[in-house]
């Protein structure tokens, strides 16, 4: 229904109340005039005359002169307009009653009514007054004065009751004037009071409906869901208030139907009169136009409602459509970025699994999309009064939902596309393999013989059955074959799979070759030749060419009477033999290089592969809002703790190391330099493996989070997280290995130096990574560490200490108990901590160290041996005031270090006295300086030192000596030591430290070159460092063997002789320690304690064998 229909309606309620109230005529209520209506001057009983005519009567009113006009004015216009108005059409009747009244009154009373009845008269009965001399004097004064009472109707003038009962019924009449007519004037107010203020609740319910639909009408529809949702909420409320309103008002008009209702049922006995029954049909005609004006007012808020729930049903299907349209929007832009078809089979697989899991997370949009354009036709079959909006959003969702599903199967198709050529291609390089495999595994020399040449045929002919289903046919085919999906790098890569094949099956063929001549090679046919007679006898049977030798003496004789042509001919045939049986050995180590390179490439795609996956499945799913609420609250921002810096290894070996390892494969054994030139860059697993331990310790705190366990289910993997986090620390361990076998097969190639180099770079990272996971751990030392330059070596000792100052009673009771210390070598310090282990598992059981001395390394000087003990050596401080008896867990990691702090304190001293040059050649401005004598130790030190930084050999091994360039000879035997060489025995002490420590720490001693090469001086050394390897002239020895020097030669070397086996040979002076007699002396690097930074080489003592150990403040 609209508006102006349910205006009308209302109007016409309105109107109608008013015509049943006659308030359209007289505008006046019962209530209003309640107060001159309870004064009963007049009222309307109810009675009627014989043609139906209302009845008022004027009841015996004393008072009636001293009413006003206008309040009797009020009361006449109010009684005349309660009967309808076909009853006030006929005529009133009055019935004025003034038997006790005067004639004076009388009179007075009725002209006064009769001046102002405001409606029309029929009739008028006068009941005059009852005395004998008031109705005489009324008689006389009526005939005499009846022009006076001239009026439209006829006034009569009764004497009696009865008289009047002559002109209206007794049941029209009051009991006062003889009827028997029920009337109660009080009861009659209320009636008339309850009626009027029902009727004026139906009027002001019908103005209040019509206002309020205006009201819905003139709302305007809102543009959002919450705002529609109010208004249909607060028009709701309002008509619920309204619905209220009629209700009680109908309650109301049913509480007045029923006080009449008794009335009903006997409205036609004379004791009910007929204003009662009309009351009674007011009420019933009010109560109809109240259900009318609900009826009218219940079909505006229906159709008013279904417009808000259409408005409502609208504005939620825009907002859904604007936000499924902003996710397929989203979601298509990111399939549309989906161009990678990878480039291995596990990244193809790997982005097959991410373009299904993308699938299912967008499929709830997409579901949700269709859902919704289901909605909105739901909405115009329904007859939607937008229809022209909701039809074309349909239609958009359903393009989308359309054009997303068609790209999904467009690049489903292509990555399975490039999934059929992977595993192509990798059926073919597995197939290779197996064939570098079956080379490698037959043994030249058993396919020597027929037998063998025969089986190992076989085997090829076999394997090169299975090529059909296993190789790649035509390349052309493949192109064409797989267009769709071939950009430049995916063609380089079958062209390289396919160059691989062709190559792998030339040297089948070649072998095959070379097996079918030796599988056909027969013995050759003897040809008759006569022999000499006395070859006969000698050699009954000779076969030139088959046996050239017996074990009879006369067989040698006849191979010398063969002619030279068959000599050299059998010589020919056996190197060409031997150029084959090396040419396939070479072959067999290429293939076997070629098999490294491969692994070391499939493990590195499928280390990137994985490195990707746990970056896109783990850690981009941490800022991912739809996984947030999975996430506890321990992990928040703790990204970068649990991950580190994978993501820097991954773009490295992503972008860098992988492109660079691809293009070493024709050529496997020059790869080592490509590790070398980005041997920098693998510095980042330091930072890596330092933050493992905070890694591990998150992890295990909260491994249980459900998080982990969804991206372990979306990803579909077997292993958690932490398996993962291991991989690059396993990783950068299988290098070394893999540079281990590649070098293995790669011993007289062109790059094995490199490949050397390498794997000795690989492995000092290794050892710089482990070094830093126990730095990490010091704790309680107050400065940077840093500052202290690059660690060179750590680890656990027994420390006994010994210093000048200290207690006798300490020093006593410390020689007997080491101290357990873990020591950190760096440039410029070297530290002592106190190893402490702790609870827990995993890192958190990795050990702490407790900070508790260092010593500046300028200041330091060593002795490299201590009587006794094989793994001691000392460490003193400030020319001997502390002093640090050290003693490794083996003599080797004894040598190790002393080799390390030696070199430290060379370059220290190299340092110094280039400073020192530097300062006299400005000193001396353009003087020349004095040429060096070829005897100076200095110039052969450095000499020495330059060698050995351009080598990068260990000092104390020989072969940093003997890689360029031959051992020299050995020397003439006559070319010894006399006799009357001094002595390098000392005579013996009382145990204590030695005095030669003064004479050694000399100004002279510094002036020769300190510590050059160690100065000659004959007699007995001690090995301190095992020599294995070397040229023919290089003596082997062991450390702790004891051997005589013989002669001094160049670069660093000494010729000397193992007086126990009585061999002599060369080996490196800086592995020999001289042995200064009972007291256990031995040849010591000390740093000088004027000049810090320089070194000299001296004797020094040793501790004896009950060498003191006071403790000291290291002890801890």
């Amino acid at each position: 229904m609209a508006l102006e229909e349910m205006v009308q309606r209302l109007n016409a309620v309105s109107k109608h109340t008013d015509e049943i109230m006659h308030q359209d005529i007289v505008p006046l209520c019962a209530a209003d005039i309640q107060d001159q209506l309870k004064k009963r001057f007049a009222y309307l009983s109810g009675g009627r005359g014989q043609d139906g005519s209302p009845v008022i009567t004027f009841p015996d009113y004393p008072a009636f002169s001293e009413i006003p006009d206008k309040e009797f004015q009020n009361v006449m216009t109010y009684l005349t307009s309660i009967p309808s108005l076909q009853d006030a059409g006929i005529g009133f009747i009055l019935v004025i009653d003034r038997r006790r009244d005067k004639w004076t009154s009388v009179k007075a009373s009725v002209l006064r009514i009769a001046a102002s009845f405001p409606a029309n008269l029929q009739l008028v009965l006068v009941l005059r007054p009852t005395g004998f001399f008031q109705r005489t004097l009324s008689d006389i004064a009526f005939k005499f004065n009846r022009d006076d009472f001239k009026m439209k109707v006829p006034v009569i003038m009764l004497s009696s009751v009865p008289d009047l009962h002559s002109y209206i019924d007794k049941s029209q009449l009051t009991e006062d004037l003889g009827g028997t007519l029920d009337y109660c004037h009080s009861r009659w107010l209320c009636q008339r009071m309850a009626i009027e203020s029902f009727a004026l609740m139906v009027k002001q319910t019908a103005q209040m409906l019509q206002s309020f639909g205006t009201e819905l009408a003139e709302t305007e529809l809102p543009n959002d869901v919450q705002s529609t949702s109010s208004v249909l909420c607060a028009h709701t409320e309002k008509k619920d208030k309204a619905k209220e309103d009629l209700r009680l008002a109908l309650k109301e008009g049913h509480s007045v139907l029923e006080s009449l209702g008794e009335l009903q049922a006997e409205g036609s006995e004379p004791g009910v009169n007929q204003d009662q029954l009309d009351n009674q049909a007011t009420v019933q005609r009010l109560l109809a136009q109240l259900n009318e004006t609900e009826a009218a007012f219940d079909e505006f808020w229906a159709k008013h409602q279904q417009k808000l729930e259409q408005c409502l049903q609208l504005r939620h299907f825009e907002q859904g459509f604007r936000e499924v349209k902003a996710i397929l929007d989203a979601v298509c832009q990111k399939v549309a970025t989906f161009t990678d078809i990878g480039n291995s089979l596990a990244h193809v697989e790997h982005l097959l699994r991410d373009l299904a899991s993308f699938e299912e997370k967008s499929g709830v949009a997409v579901e949700r999309a269709r859902a919704l354009s289901l909605d909105g036709e739901q909405l115009i079959e329904n007859k939607h009064y937008a229809v022209d909006s909701i039809r074309p959003k349909c239609q958009e969702l359903r393009h989308l939902c359309d054009q997303f599903s068609a790209e999904i199967v467009r690049r489903r198709g292509l990555l399975s596309k490039s999934l059929e050529l992977h595993r192509r291609l990798e059926t073919s390089l597995k197939w290779c393999d197996e064939g570098i495999y079956l080379l490698a595994s037959q043994p030249v020399d058993k396919c020597q013989s027929q037998d063998g040449a025969e089986a190992a045929l076989q085997e090829i002919e076999k394997f090169l059955e299975t090529s059909a289903e296993n190789k790649i046919q035509e390349l052309n085919t493949i192109y064409k074959e797989y267009e769709s999906i071939l950009n430049q790098d995916l063609m380089e890569h079958v062209r390289k799979v396919f160059q691989k094949q062709a190559s792998m099956e030339e040297v089948f063929h070649r072998r095959q070759a070379s097996l079918k001549k030796l599988a056909a090679r027969q013995t050759r046919p003897v040809q008759p030749v006569a022999p000499r007679p006395e070859a006969l006898a000698k050699s009954p049977c000779p076969s030139p060419g088959i046996r050239r030798g017996s074990e009879n003496s006369s067989s040698e004789g006849g191979a010398l009477r063969r002619g030279p042509y068959r000599r050299a001919k059998s010589e020919m045939s056996e190197s060409r033999q031997g150029r084959s049986s090396a040419g396939e050995e070479e072959e067999s180590l290429a293939i076997l290089r070629r098999h490294v390179m491969s692994e070391l490439l499939d493990t590195e795609r499928a280390y990137v592969e994985e490195l990707l996956c746990v970056l896109e499945g783990y850690a981009a799913e941490m800022d991912n809002p739809l996984m947030a609420h999975l996430l506890s609250t321990g992990l928040h921002h703790k990204k970068d703790v649990l991950f580190g810096n994978m993501e820097e290894i991954y773009h490295f070996h992503n972008r860098i190391f992988l492109r660079e390892l691809e293009n070493y494969t024709d050529c496997p054994e020059l790869v080592g330099r490509c590790f070398l030139e980005r041997m920098e860059d693998f510095q980042i697993y330091e930072k890596y493996c330092q933050n493992k331990p905070r890694s591990e310790s998150l992890w295990r705190q909260c491994s249980d989070c459900p998080f982990f366990q969804e991206c372990q289910r979306k990803l579909d993997h077997k292993l958690s997280l932490d398996s993962y986090l291991l991989k690059p620390v396993q990783r950068i361990t299988k290098y070394q290995l893999l540079l281990k076998e590649m070098l293995k097969y790669s011993k007289n190639c062109e790059g094995a130096e490199d490949l050397q180099e390498a794997l000795s770079s690989i492995l000092g990272i290794l050892k710089a990574v482990n070094d830093s996971m126990h730095l990490i751990a010091i704790t309680g030392y107050d400065g940077n560490l840093s500052d202290l330059g690059k660690l060179l070596m750590q680890g656990s000792f027994s420390v006994w200490t010994d210093h000048k100052r200290g207690h006798t009673k300490v020093k006593e009771l410390a020689r007997f108990k080491p101290m357990q210390r873990h020591l950190f070598l760096h440039e410029k310090a070297v530290l002592f901590c106190k190893k402490r282990e702790e609870n827990g598992e995993g890192y958190e059981k990795a050990p702490s160290y407790s900070y508790k001395q260092s010593l500046n390394m300028a200041a330091v000087g060593i002795t490299e041996n201590v009587k006794g003990d094989a793994k001691k050596f000392e460490i003193w401080y400030n020319a001997r005031e502390e002093v640090y008896i050290v003693q490794a867990p083996t003599p080797e990691i004894k040598a190790a270090w002393v080799n390390e702090i030696r070199k430290v304190l060379t370059s220290q001293l190299q340092a110094c006295r280039e400073a020192s040059q530097h300062r006299t050649l400005e000193q001396s401005q353009s003087l020349p300086l004095p040429a060096p004598t070829s005897t100076s130790p200095s110039r052969g030190n450095s000499r020495n030192l330059k060698k050995l930084e351009e080598r990068k050999t260990d000092p104390l091994s020989l072969e940093g000596y003997v890689s360029s360039a031959p051992l020299p000879k050995p020397p003439e035997k006559s070319k010894g030591w006399s006799k009357t060489s001094h002595s390098l025995e000392a005579p013996e002490d009382d145990g204590g430290w030695s005095s030669a420590e003064e004479q050694i720490n000399s100004s002279d001693a510094e002036e020769d070159g300190g510590l050059g090469l160690k100065k000659l001086v004959p007699g007995k050394y001690t090995v301190v460092a095992d020599q294995e390897k070397g040229g023919p002239d290089a003596l082997v020895v062991r450390s702790g063997d004891v051997v005589e020097l013989v002669q001094q030669g160049d670069e660093g070397l000494w010729y000397v002789r193992d007086p126990t086996t009585g061999k002599e040979g060369w080996v490196p002076a800086s592995s020999l320690s001289v042995q200064l007699g009972p007291s256990g002396s031995a040849q010591c690097l000390s740093s000088s304690e004027s000049s810090p930074g320089s070194a000299v080489l001296s004797n020094s003592s040793s501790c004896s064998e009950g060498g003191q150990a006071p403790f000291s403040d290291l002890q801890g």
